[in-house]
This record gives structure tokens, C-alpha cells and sequence, in this order.
């Protein structure tokens, strides 16, 4: 496993996630990583994350359904930040954010505040029970 050893891990374990989505380009979320979740997802060939605020491993979609497919795993030129190239599945087009929307990017600075811009595709409360 010497190419985990090759990814600079902050103090916690941690290494920061982008998720993009293959086909568009679009930066579809950004998540954390320890070593058994990054192992994880070159195993099964999709997103396994660390969940910060529960102290433990989420495959992405294991509640919504909206897995994501990975086509291709890339590190950055310090190894400090991995990025996915995805599909985002269960749902056309992708949700990707927990709050129902393609993207977690989904609000744009404008005149002095962040203004949501993406539209809902799913309500949150039917993905989620």
C-alpha cells in the first residue's frame, strides 16, 4: 500500500476530497478522507468518505441513494488534496448535496451576500427518512 503512504495526511488522518463530475466538469462536492476511506473507494470503484461529525467511514448513497461512481482517482502536486472523477448516480440529473441540489456549490457571492442560484431538484425530506 505504498501509494497510501505517498498521500500527506493532516494531523487527524485526514486528507481533503473534491468530487467532479466526469462528463461536465462540475465541482460537485467537497469531503474528507482518512486512509481506510480512500482505500476503500480504489477497492469498490466509488465514493467512501470519513464523515467528520460522526466519527466514521459513509459511502456516499448508503442513505440516499446517490452514490458516486469513480472513474479516476488524481493527487495534486503537494499530495495534500485527492480529487475524484465521478458519476453521480441515482437520480438524472445528479444530486450530489445533502440538500437536495446537483452541487454542494450551489450559492454565488452577489451585492454583498451568497445567494442560492442552483434549484432543489428533490426535496431533501424525501431523500433522507
Amino acid at each position: 500500500m505504498q501509494w497510501l503512504d505517498q498521500v500527506k495526511w493532516d494531523d487527524k488522518g485526514l486528507v481533503p476530497v473534491i468530487a467532479q463530475e466526469k462528463d461536465t466538469g462540475d465541482v460537485l462536492m467537497f469531503a474528507w478522507m482518512n486512509r481506510e476511506a480512500l482505500q476503500k473507494t480504489a477497492e469498490l470503484g466509488r465514493a467512501v468518505y470519513f464523515s467528520r461529525s460522526r466519527g466514521k467511514l459513509w459511502a456516499k448513497g448508503e442513505e440516499s441513494g446517490h452514490v458516486q461512481l469513480v472513474h479516476e482517482m488524481r493527487i495534486d502536486c503537494d499530495n495534500d488534496v485527492v480529487l475524484l472523477q465521478v458519476t453521480q448516480l441515482g437520480h438524472e440529473p445528479g444530486i450530489a448535496c445533502h440538500t437536495g441540489r446537483h452541487s454542494c456549490f450551489f450559492s454565488i457571492y452577489k451585492d454583498g451576500a451568497w445567494v442560492a442560484h442552483d434549484p432543489v431538484l428533490k426535496d431533501p425530506d424525501s431523500i433522507y427518512k
